[in-house]
């Protein structure tokens, strides 16, 4: 291998691209020969038209051809501005040697042919000079203070590494043109302990040393592939990798900056053993846009950081959004909760003659932002957590006060359905809570009705049983939730003391769709009148679902057909309408 060779490609590689970070942008190579050529024919015109006598016919007037001479010799003059302005030292030199050379020749034309025309020329080309040199030093100036912005702009001042914004450029140009490359997101394991217990300063040494390591590396290209070292902020890097073959020549690379760790750290005579995180994600496989290659690697990252396993090293899958999703999801609801961000919907029930039976309180949430969380990602979430007693007892204690008052003011005999989650309806102190509630909201035990699923039957039937009896000795009703989607058993349904057998949407939706469906439906009915409930159907949301659930005696129903979740002044609304005060 040329090592050499590859050092001077790599650093050509990262100063090209640093230089297209700051737009440095200069003048097409022909516009130099265009302005010379131009310079050189309007001084062959000049000299000609300050020799003539002739005149030309303007306006009905005659000029002199020698009049032009001077506004030729100022456009000759300009040409040699514009090298200057473009090209720098090169065109510096070649206005200067240029603009001397014609002195002697206008001195000599003088002389020669005691031709005064030309003694303007002199003080034009005198003052041309002193204008070109004005441009090229004041240029100098200007550009070393660009370069000294650039190396500011592109640096981290810290590691002497490309910063941020340097690499977000270079992805930004590499997916511009479609090239092939890895981002591998890195993160120094264990980093605030080292600040927090010795001090920032060693921290800072710390970093220089890694980032001195991982640019030996990438300069040497010892790891094979043309790599592109940054830091991103804190103790977080960024690696871009190209000219790879395969996924194992990417692993290979991030070992090498793996393995350069192993080798401890000895800091202010201290003795480090420094360890990093790496996730990575490819373009374009993993991602079609540069900030979703960049965000997916942070994916992969946090994921390793989270499962604290022996690897370090993992590739993007889409799988880990979900695992992402649901780790930032987790975080809300654990804000909510402290936040009291936990709220409650109302769905209205209703018999089949569209009376109003009452509601089901529907948990809800929202983030810091006052965004709403739809509760189709945050209960299952919240239930893998451990969560989601806490949610319930939110929306119990909510729920309940705010129906208990709205009672009182209108009358109306309505019920209350609230949900109750296997762990929280086995939670010891869950009856004393029930009990709580009701003190404080006011509501008789027969307009609430708790809501709860038959999976608790298999789970743990003793206990169960004994918490259902109670809960009916107080006089609260009981409902089975998402009947026929989990453990159905007519023997447990048999020994449970229920008053109301509610039937899942996803029976509901494939209703009318076959023969057999419907007959399904009809017989969930037939059982539940058999075993003495009510039966209600949720989710109805189409009149032709009603008709048949009409005709096949279903008691209630809830759905969109006839009423959404609504929110408290809504309900207030629907209750006042529906009842004489």
């Amino acid at each position: 291998m040329n090592t050499n060779g590859n050092n001077n490609e790599r650093k050509r590689i990262i100063q090209k691209t640093l230089d297209s970070i700051t737009h440095q942008r200069k003048a097409p190579k022909y516009l130099f020969a265009v302005l010379l050529f131009l310079y050189v024919a309007t001084s062959v015109i000049v000299r000609v038209a300050s020799g003539s006598h002739e005149s030309i016919a303007i306006g009905g007037g005659h000029v002199p051809i020698a009049a032009f001479a001077g506004v030729l010799s100022s456009l000759s003059n300009i040409c040699m501005i514009f090298l200057t302005l473009y090209f720098g030292k090169a065109g510096f030199l070649t206005s200067l040697i240029t603009l001397l050379i014609q002195f002697p020749v206008i001195i000599s034309v003088i002389i020669m042919h005691h031709n005064m025309n030309n003694l303007p020329g002199i003080f034009g080309n005198l003052l041309t000079i002193i204008t070109i040199v004005i441009i090229y030093f004041n240029n100098r100036e200007l550009d070393s203070y660009q370069i000294r912005l650039r190396d500011q702009a592109v640096t981290d001042r810290l590691t002497g590494l490309p910063n941020r914004f340097a690499c977000s450029e270079l992805i930004r140009e590499l997916t511009k043109n479609d090239e092939k490359f890895a981002v591998v997101s890195i993160d120094i394991n264990g980093f605030k302990g080292i600040n927090s217990s010795m001090g920032f300063d060693t921290g800072n040494k710390v970093l220089i040393e890694i980032a001195s390591r991982w640019k030996t590396i990438a300069d040497t290209g010892i790891s094979g592939t043309l790599d592109f070292i940054t830091r991103t902020s804190g103790d977080e890097f960024v690696l871009i990798i190209r000219n790879y073959h395969s996924d194992e020549d990417v692993i290979n690379t991030i070992r090498q900056y793996e393995a350069s760790l192993k080798n401890r750290l000895t800091i202010d005579n201290c003795d480090l053993y420094i360890t990093a995180g790496f996730g990575y994600a490819e373009y374009p496989s993993d991602a079609k846009k540069g900030e979703s290659v960049f965000a997916y690697a942070d994916v992969a990252l946090h994921e390793i950081k989270r499962a604290k396993s022996g690897d370090h090293i993992l590739r993007f899958t889409p799988d880990l959004l979900k695992i992402e999703r649901t780790i930032e999801i987790e975080g809300k609801i654990r804000e909510a909760l402290e936040k009291d961000h936990i709220y409650f919907n109302l769905q209205p029930q209703y018999d089949m003659e569209h009376n109003l039976r009452g509601f089901e309180a529907l948990a809800r949430m929202t983030d810091d932002d006052g965004n709403t969380i739809n509760p189709g990602e945050f209960i299952p979430v919240a239930e893998k957590a451990g969560l989601i007693d806490k949610v319930d007892s939110a929306v119990f204690r909510k729920s309940t006060i705010f129906f208990g008052k709205l009672l009182k003011e209108t009358g109306a005999d309505l019920m209350l359905s609230i949900n109750a989650s296997v762990r929280h309806l086995m939670k010891n102190g869950f009856i004393d809570e029930v009990r709580e509630i009701l003190k404080v909201s006011g509501i008789d035990p027969e307009k609430l009705e708790i809501e709860i699923t038959e999976s608790i039957m298999i789970d743990s039937a003793d206990k169960a049983l004994k918490c259902i009896h109670e809960l009916q000795d107080m006089g609260v009703k009981l409902a089975i939730d998402d009947f026929g989607t989990g453990y159905s058993s007519l023997s447990y349904l048999n020994s449970f003391p229920a008053n109301l057998l509610k039937i899942d949407k996803s029976f509901i939706d494939k209703m009318n769709s076959t023969d057999s469906s419907r007959q399904y439906v009809a017989a969930i009915i037939s059982i539940g009148h058999i075993m003495g409930f009510d039966v209600i159907s949720e989710g109805v949301e189409e009149d032709a679902q009603l008709e048949t659930l009409r005709s096949i005696g279903c008691d209630y129903i809830q759905g969109f057909l006839w009423g959404r979740p609504l929110n408290e002044e809504e309900v207030v609304e629907l209750v006042r309408s529906s009842v004489k005060i």
